[in-house]
């Protein structure tokens, strides 16, 4: 495998097609009701059942749509959803604050921080929106190329709406009127160091905002506390993660000592906060090009993820309730 790197956002091409106010959100209190309710007992049994059913009708007939970035939604949220929906609701026992932040239509740029050792903290981003968004809204999260390099993991991620982080198709997602994610910090930030948690990485050239006002999008500061802990790296092989063409060879208190249940995660109590919309509708397209403004706007995101996080954390009473 090549060396990993991370995609600048604010690179040209078209990189990612397939070949094809209110309180608080409590888990398990808001959105599509149809998707949650899992049941009891004997009639819990037969609605996944009847559920586990249609599903195999639908996908034999071939009743159900996959876009050209390769998104399934029918299977993206049957299956990815059934089984990441449990973590976020009892593992992670999720909190979600300031939804309404989110538009009801429309494109918008969601960006948040990113950490934890492995990616756990955009699918549950995912979730969250899915889940909890009053318009049942999708979150479409640009990745880097290691993802796409990765056997299974590259599928997996098409089918549940990722794409590559380039700008054009960002671009062309946002102009659907589509929800886009990205985490600035990269790799940098999924792979620190345990002892500089919740300190925010570089957020690279700001692409994301020349993006942002090149379509005319709202941006979304999002924070999240708790991955930051479900997997403390104390060390990184470096030789061993050249060998494997890898970013970082992360070292717990858990792997790579037990194996494969080291890739376990530690059940962190998360909360997700979506902050108030930075508008870039009043900026005219040819402003993505006034470097001062990009770099203006993208240090307001960065602090105003920055001072939640801090916020958050003198508010959370435990890492693990």
């Amino acid at each position: 495998m090549a060396d990993a790197k991370v995609i600048p956002f604010g690179e040209s091409g078209r990189r990612g097609r397939a070949a094809a106010g209110a309180p608080p959100v409590p888990p398990g209190a808001a959105g599509s009701e149809d998707r949650r309710s899992a049941g009891s007992g004997a009639a819990g049994l037969d609605e996944a059942l009847a559920r586990g059913l249609a599903f195999v009708r639908r996908r034999l007939s071939g009743d159900y749509e996959v876009d050209d970035f390769g998104y399934d939604e029918h299977l993206a949220d049957a299956v990815l959803g059934t089984v990441l929906r449990p973590l976020f609701e009892k593992y992670f026992r999720v909190e979600v604050r300031g939804m309404e932040n989110v538009p009801d239509t429309g494109g918008a740029l969601i960006v948040s921080n990113h950490s934890g050792t492995l990616p756990w903290d955009g699918v549950m981003l995912q979730v969250a929106i899915r889940d909890q968004h009053p318009a049942d809204r999708n979150l479409r999260l640009l990745a880097a190329d290691l993802v796409f390099q990765l056997p299974f993991f590259n599928w997996l991620a098409r089918k549940g709406g990722h794409t590559l982080a380039c700008v054009e198709d960002a671009e062309e997602l946002l102009g659907r009127g589509e929800l886009v994610g990205v985490m600035p910090e990269g790799f940098k930030g999924l792979g620190k160091p345990f002892a500089e948690r919740y300190k925010l990485q570089r957020f690279g050239r700001g692409g994301f905002v020349a993006t942002a006002l090149r379509t005319g999008v709202p941006i979304v500061p999002c924070s999240i506390v708790g991955a930051e802990e479900i997997h403390p790296m104390i060390g990184n092989a470096r030789v061993l993660a050249r060998v494997l063409g890898l970013p970082y060879f992360p070292v717990t208190p858990t792997f790579p000592w037990l194996g494969p249940l080291g890739t376990i995660p530690l059940p962190t109590k998360w909360t997700i906060q979506f902050g108030e919309p930075i508008e870039t509708a009043d900026q005219p397209p040819e402003a993505a090009e006034d470097p001062m403004l990009v770099f203006q706007l993208t240090d307001q995101v960065r602090e105003t993820i920055q001072h939640t996080l801090y916020k958050l954390l003198m508010a959370r009473r435990s890492v693990f309730f």
